[in-house]
């Protein structure tokens, strides 16, 4: 994981509800694009889901990846 996918995984473990990619970009401090490529791989590691509500895809970090941060130092 790079650190891009480091701090949206943070970001999203933080929230107690799912985020848009806007949301995430605006955090981490990336484009929009960059966010959702980086938030896609992250699913594909099985360390987010997300699902698209309305015309948003909305993001939540999984018990995995909930693990794996807990474990980095």
């Amino acid at each position: 994981m790079d650190e891009i996918e480091t701090n949206i995984l943070r970001y999203l473990i933080k929230e107690d509800w799912p985020v848009t990619t806007e949301m995430v970009a605006k955090e981490v401090d990336v484009a929009w694009n960059t966010a959702q490529v980086h938030l896609w791989k992250l699913v594909s590691q099985g360390l987010v889901k997300g699902k698209r509500v309305g015309r948003q895809n909305q993001w939540m970090a999984t018990d995995g990846g909930k693990k794996l941060l807990m474990r980095s130092p």
